[in-house]
């Protein structure tokens, strides 16, 4: 072969080669591209002990982390690089292309499916009732407390779905008492400034070691916590339901609350074999 029909040669195999990256690129999303490019993926996260704990150092721990990073392995990805991002900035920070995903776990409504995608479900949950051990006011639910002007429920701020679901319960608005997070709720009850704090069922783990405990309102939806991302990046998400739905459904899930010393794996697992996708939460969402 002479030097011209080689040089010919070379260009169709360079041609071919760039457009069968190009025809690859656009088969697998554009977020797969931009990933392999910065060579990281940039998650952004937030403190939910246990299930993420921040170091003062900003080292990053817990069975959420475990798993989001056994997800990222399985489709051929690095382990996470946490962006510490505060609640409120989550969504638009997401939006901005200031981070790949959001993997704080953000419950999923119907409000947030209007901005987002969701993955399957990695953490679900009736709501719970947690009260001083003993439960000394007797509580049985959130319709009890609503029958009950006397008992003061803290809730999250004014889009919490645990509040939203407390006022269509016929709770009065002057029986909410409002807390910034988790630990500010159980600390109000311990301080017995209110009766009650209503938050999923497995929030506080171990509640009993704080001398509280939990009341299950099982006449309460089921919330849900997910992995969120932009709606045009579509394809990686089925890509990353696909390797979450198999360590869901095959109990790795549990293994990692036994890891990190957390129970109820064992519930939460049962609950979550029943979604398989953030529509089976939320009917509206994609």
């Amino acid at each position: 072969m002479d030097a011209k029909a080689k040089l010919s040669l070379l260009g169709l195999l360079l041609t071919l080669t760039s457009y069968s990256f190009s025809t690859f690129a656009r088969a697998e999303g554009a977020l797969f591209g931009s990933i392999r490019e910065a060579n990281e993926v940039k998650v952004a996260l937030a403190s939910v002990a246990p299930y993420i704990t921040l170091s003062p150092s900003g080292e990053v721990t817990g069975p959420s982390v475990d798993l989001q990073n056994m997800v990222l392995k399985g489709m051929g990805l690095k382990a996470l690089t946490p962006i510490l991002t505060g609640w409120d900035a989550m969504i638009p920070g997401l939006q901005a292309h200031q981070f790949d995903y959001i993997g704080a776990g953000i419950t999923i409504s119907d409000e947030r499916c209007k901005a987002v995608l969701f993955s399957t479900p990695h953490y679900a949950a009736h709501a719970g009732l947690f009260v001083l051990r003993g439960n000394p006011k007797h509580l049985t639910s959130v319709a009890d407390i609503a029958r009950r002007p006397e008992i003061k429920l803290a809730t999250g701020r004014s889009l919490d779905e645990y509040r939203v679901y407390a006022l269509k319960q016929g709770v009065k608005p002057e029986q909410i008492i409002p807390v910034p997070d988790i630990q500010a709720g159980a600390a109000m009850v311990i301080g017995g400034r209110a009766d009650a704090y209503i938050v999923g069922q497995f929030t506080i783990p171990n509640p009993e070691e704080r001398g509280l405990e939990v009341v299950v309102d099982k006449q309460s939806p089921v919330y849900a916590s997910a992995v969120a991302f932009r709606k045009e990046d579509m394809k990686f998400r089925e890509a990353f339901n696909e390797q979450l739905l198999v360590l869901i459904k095959n109990g790795t899930i549990q293994k990692l609350y036994e890891k990190y010393g957390i129970p109820n794996g064992d519930k939460l697992a049962k609950l979550l074999a029943n979604f398989t996708k953030a529509k089976d939460i939320v009917p509206s969402c994609d």
